[in-house]
């Protein structure tokens, strides 16, 4: 009897693993058929890094070295040479791990670097946003700014930014909890809202650290010219969003998705279709435009801000460089975006996963 129900649980196993291929084949399947979009010139783009493992997010120091987060937990600096610092505590689950970074707007005074990392506390996953001193390859002084983060194999969102205001802004995905997003005492399905050492601004609308709910997981943020906020978030059913972010606002997770109409709630500028997922993650602004990038999509997007709208919605790139995590604006104005075909999800080719450097002039 034990060796059939052995046999059993092989079999059973075998067949959930074979399930789980199959179905993310499908899935995480780019949905795009790459007509609509702007390929580039030649001399408008350069791959300045390569064989990187799973990155999520990039930073410059004030000395022109970029930083880049590898989801396994490694923090990559890179200039002339490229050094690894591990990041203790973090645990690479699904879709989390090590994530977001930024630095302190006054680096150059306190070395405060910040990073958002997935970890285990008992049985369980959660995720946490920890500041740091940079000196060299060395992280001092560990900080933990907010704890206690709902985390889970899936939606972990990640997405750290200090915004124009000076306070630190943070995604945090659902993990999978569809109603917690409109639980404004819950910390997950939310975009938070910190000053620089974790404490609670007075302005904030719910007297806690969330600034805005109703989110499923958010991975992008950008503030346009007028100091507005946006993000990007991954909906259900390819209905992926860019929000228009307005303190206490609710984006109405899980009640409506798309063009649906919620009481209070707040519909997004720009959706998806079902048949053109984006899987959107990474945002930046830059000459009137938000920018993000698509996992699902593999393109760089672009839209025109027009004071309270989006418009004018292009894309970049299709299916070139596969699974793209996150475009940023470099020191030099020229875009950035990370590859992320190493993620289980995507088809790795040689040199991946890769930085490439973008001419601005692709978005003519």
């Amino acid at each position: 009897m034990k060796k059939i129900l052995l046999t059993l649980g092989v079999v059973i196993g075998i067949g959930v693993a074979v399930y789980w291929v199959l179905m993310s084949r499908v899935v995480f399947a780019p949905t795009e058929k790459f007509e609509d979009v702007v390929l580039p010139a030649e001399g408008e783009v350069e791959i300045v890094a390569e064989n990187l493992t799973i990155p999520w997010e990039i930073a410059w120091l004030p000395e022109g070295d970029m930083l880049v987060t590898e989801r396994p937990g490694r923090l990559v600096r890179i200039g002339q040479n490229r050094e690894v610092i591990e990041v203790a505590g973090v645990r690479h689950i699904g879709e989390g791990g090590l994530l977001g970074l930024t630095l302190h707007p006054e680096f150059l005074e306190n070395s405060y670097l910040y990073l958002y990392l997935t970890t285990s506390v008992g049985n369980g996953v959660t995720n946490r946003v920890e500041r740091y001193r940079l000196a060299g390859i060395q992280l001092t002084d560990r900080t933990v700014i907010i704890e206690n983060i709902p985390g889970s194999q899936f939606h972990d969102g990640g997405r750290i930014a200090f915004g124009p205001d000076g306070y630190l802004y943070i995604t945090t995905g659902d993990a999978g909890q569809r109603n917690s997003a409109q639980d404004t005492s819950s910390l997950g399905g939310k975009i938070l809202r910190l000053n620089d050492d974790g404490s609670i601004p007075e302005d904030n609308p719910f007297n806690n650290a969330v600034y805005s709910y109703g989110h499923r997981n958010p991975q992008g943020l950008a503030w346009d010219g007028s100091r507005q906020l946006w993000a990007t978030e991954h909906g259900q059913s390819g209905l992926d969003e860019v929000n228009r972010i307005q303190s206490g606002g609710n984006y109405g997770w899980p009640v409506i998705e798309g063009d649906e109409q919620g009481d209070g709630m707040i519909l997004p500028i720009l959706h998806s279709s079902t048949a053109h997922v984006w899987a959107p993650s990474g945002a930046a602004y830059l000459d009137g435009r938000i920018l993000f990038v698509g996992l699902r999509g593999q393109s760089v997007y672009s839209a025109v801000v027009d004071g309270e709208s989006a418009h004018d919605l292009k894309s970049y790139l299709g299916g070139v460089y596969g699974r793209l995590r996150t475009v940023a604006i470099g020191p030099d104005e020229d875009i950035y975006i990370l590859t992320n075909n190493r993620d289980g999800r995507g088809r790795p080719k040689s040199g991946d996963d890769k930085i490439i450097r973008l001419n601005p002039s692709i978005l003519k």
